[in-house]
């Protein structure tokens, strides 16, 4: 079974073929005319701006561009799409915001890094304003207590100080001492 849709009617133009005994030997819908006459006169402004006079040539090719823009608008439009449609499309499309293509700034360069001699210390150290003071000397101490001390600590953390040992602990997980 095959169904007919009522494109058919919407598909029929609103053609004017000229006065009735002498029509032209073309078809143009009505709003090609409205639209035609707009661009003609668009077209002879846009010719005067320019410095074109008024001649019969000028204004020939003023029918020729008038012709051919009005058949690009035109095949732009339909019963579907008409040209208020086209006309809002068109004044949102140049409206719409655009992302921007160039970039702000220029190349990266080290030119204005400040480079100090000194590390910058801690502010509990530092002496003074923005000062600076020398780190204090650590305490001498002989090298019997040294390790007196190394051995202490480890035992206290209940791990071997062996390397192998060390490499194999997991951080927050005790591993069970080698005897």
């Amino acid at each position: 079974m095959r169904i007919r849709t009522d494109d058919e009617v919407y598909r029929v133009d609103a053609v004017w073929l000229g006065p009735p005994k002498a029509t032209f030997p073309w078809r143009a819908r009505y709003v090609a005319w409205g639209v035609g006459l707009v661009v003609f006169l668009v077209v002879l402004a846009v010719e005067r701006r320019m410095g074109i006079g008024f001649s019969f040539f000028s204004t020939g090719w003023a029918v020729v561009i008038t012709i051919v823009l009005t058949r690009v608008i035109c095949s732009r439009i339909s019963h579907e799409r008409p040209l208020g449609a086209v006309l809002v499309m068109w004044l949102r499309e140049l409206t719409a915001p655009r992302e921007r293509s160039a970039g702000s700034g220029g190349a990266a360069s080290a030119a204005r890094v400040k480079v100090r001699g000194r590390r910058p210390l801690p502010k509990a150290k530092r002496g003074g304003r923005g000062t600076p003071s020398p780190p204090p000397p650590p305490p001498p101490q002989h090298p019997q207590r040294q390790r007196a001390d190394r051995s202490r600590r480890s035992a206290s953390r209940g791990t071997v100080p062996s390397r192998r040992a060390r490499s194999k602990e997991v951080r927050g997980v005790r591993s069970p001492a080698r005897p």
